[in-house]
């Protein structure tokens, strides 16, 4: 299985602290059944700056450790960028990362508390750039929860997004539970992966999330997240089913 989303690199953001805890996790990994893994440490959240020349000499560093330690995991450069209006000329210019380094596909994470409102003229603006925006977490988001038709809009124009397994799992909570299955359900998501940080706290939970999907969605669904994760890294075309639009909320019980 190959993972899209971590915080697997060393003392770089808020995941592994040193490069003791960076092979405790590629441990925890293998046991997944996870083989490949992108590490994605935050960038422009401002909290972190993780520029591409910091990402990659890291990455090279892990994989060393990795052989060395003969721990079959494979460890692929990537970053988690916010939002900001610059994306477009900072990927141009090789600031920011995109996974695999050399594929068009681009993280783009969203504040937690609110969707800016250049974003839907973004992530656009990414296509027609030739990038392939993916929004992290998209479920945890407070005003997509309350308003999934913002979520529905971006995909509808191209964007692709990303659940994260502990939210599959109830980890996050019930109602992000359920949220996350609202999304499976109106294919307003295209990949899962883990965005974990430790081994503990925000350890991968892929295994446990694969099994839930499997058992509410069916096999083919579980299938589908990871081809789409085989043809990201490969940069070739993930192309969804076409997007449900979510019902509108009653208010006051008016509609």
């Amino acid at each position: 299985m190959i993972d899209i989303h971590s915080h697997i690199l060393p003392g770089i953001d808020d995941g592994a602290k040193h490069l003791e805890e960076s092979v405790a996790m590629a441990r925890a990994a293998v046991l997944e059944g996870i083989h490949t893994v992108i590490a994605t440490p935050h960038h422009k959240n401002g909290r972190y700056d993780n520029t591409k020349e910091m990402i990659l000499p890291l990455v090279d560093q892990l994989n060393t450790r990795l052989q060395q330690e003969e721990i079959p995991l494979t460890v692929l450069p990537g970053q988690e960028s916010r939002i900001y209006g610059e994306m477009i000329e900072d990927c141009e210019e090789g600031v920011i990362l995109p996974l695999n380094k050399n594929t068009r596909y681009v993280f783009v994470e969203l504040p937690s508390s609110n969707v800016p409102r250049y974003a839907k003229k973004l992530l656009f603006d990414m296509q027609l750039n030739d990038l392939k925006p993916i929004i992290v977490h998209p479920e945890r988001n407070k005003v997509i929860m309350e308003d999934p038709s913002i979520l529905y809009d971006f995909v509808r124009n191209g964007a692709l997004t990303q659940i994260t397994a502990a939210s599959v799992t109830g980890h996050f909570g019930k109602k992000i539970k359920k949220f996350t299955q609202e999304l499976i359900k109106l294919n307003l998501t295209h990949f899962i992966a883990s965005d974990a940080h430790n081994t503990s706290s925000r350890g991968f939970r892929i295994q446990e999330a694969s099994q839930v999907i499997q058992d509410t969605f069916g096999h083919s669904m579980l299938c589908y997240f990871m081809e789409n994760a085989q043809c990201m890294i490969n940069d070739d075309t993930v192309i969804g089913d076409e997007p449900i639009k979510p019902k509108q909320k009653k208010i006051l019980g008016l509609f």
